[in-house]
């Protein structure tokens, strides 16, 4: 099956952050009109509090593409403007906005949203950083025909990848972007002439990946080294995971966020927490420990372990919380 349709659909494209640029641009690739581009409305962001579009926002400007940005699609007046647009079919990339039941009616073939895991395992909102948290082995992403429940719809095509022992939130979320630009021309076109037909979702294995909030972030260093490891991982770049560390002839403590890890396969019986070497070899709850490879101090850049250590040294014994 090709990725190029003809004649071409006529689709809305719904999304908003970084994951979702790349699959707007592979349907333009494909020959699709994009009858419009929704997103969330720009936002405040940085020191002078600049209202800043969204990352498919700036891109569709820079392609020409109209773009709406409706804080919410509940009233009948967006519902009226979606449907005046006479799609074929939406895609939707981690938009941020529920689409009630008119507007997933409107289109001819549906709405189809690009999920970034194997569902129904992470139904829900921050799924790239729960299957690294939680140790999975592998995602991937699924072409999901979209209904009125959270991720419920049956699946049309996935595509899936490993997550290894080096991967982090940010990493995984650059490979599952280009997994879903391969993935979504091809899903539309195989919705377009039947040569795909969407598979109920199973209740088996379901799986709900919570928004991050604070809770998910400070390290408990008595949990086992794998888990450790894991939040550390699934957290990094962002939001980070954090631990408190008291500077040598400070008296108070400071936030370190530590954004890379590796599991040691030394066993040890000092108390959770606790340094056991020169670089920065962290003891944990099980008897395992993690090495910490790279952190960041407030107000500071990120650094491999190396280079923070030789600017301010975390001896062995020290406690951290």
């Amino acid at each position: 099956m090709s990725d190029q349709v003809t004649p071409p659909l006529r689709i809305a494209f719904m999304g908003s952050p970084d994951i979702a640029v790349g699959v707007l641009d592979a349907l333009i690739a494909a020959g699709h009109e994009i009858a419009c581009v929704y997103s969330q409305p720009p936002r405040p962001s940085g020191r002078g509090k600049k209202l800043r579009p969204t990352p498919v926002h700036a891109f569709a400007e820079e392609k020409g593409l109209e773009v709406r940005t409706p804080k919410s699609l509940k009233k009948v007046p967006e519902q009226e403007a979606f449907s005046a647009l006479k799609l074929d079919a939406a895609v939707v990339v981690a938009y941020g906005l529920i689409l009630p039941q008119a507007i997933l009616d409107a289109p001819r073939l549906g709405c189809l949203n690009m999920h970034a895991s194997i569902l129904p395992r992470w139904r829900g909102a921050a799924p790239i950083q729960r299957a690294i948290m939680a140790g999975d082995s592998e995602t991937g992403v699924d072409a999901m025909m979209m209904e009125a429940g959270l991720d419920t719809g049956p699946v049309i095509a996935s595509a899936r990848t490993p997550i290894t022992e080096e991967d982090t939130a940010g990493s995984l979320h650059d490979r599952l972007a280009e997994l879903a630009a391969e993935l979504a021309p091809r899903a539309l076109a195989g919705l377009a002439d039947g040569s795909l037909t969407p598979s109920a979702q199973t209740e088996e294995g379901m799986t709900y990946a919570a928004k991050l909030g604070p809770d998910d972030q400070r390290v408990d260093w008595t949990k086992p080294a794998r888990q450790v490891d894991c939040q550390i991982r699934g957290l990094s770049p962002f939001p980070g995971a954090w631990c408190q560390w008291t500077p040598p002839g400070e008296e108070a403590s400071i936030r370190l966020k530590l954004l890379m890890s590796r599991r040691s396969g030394r066993e040890t019986s000092a108390p959770a927490g606790m340094v056991l070497d020169d670089n920065l070899l962290i003891a944990c709850g099980d008897g395992g420990a993690v090495r910490i490879l790279r952190l960041q101090k407030p107000g500071g850049k990120p650094m491999d372990a190396d280079q923070f250590l030789r600017g301010q040294a975390i001896a062995p014994d020290t406690v951290l919380d």
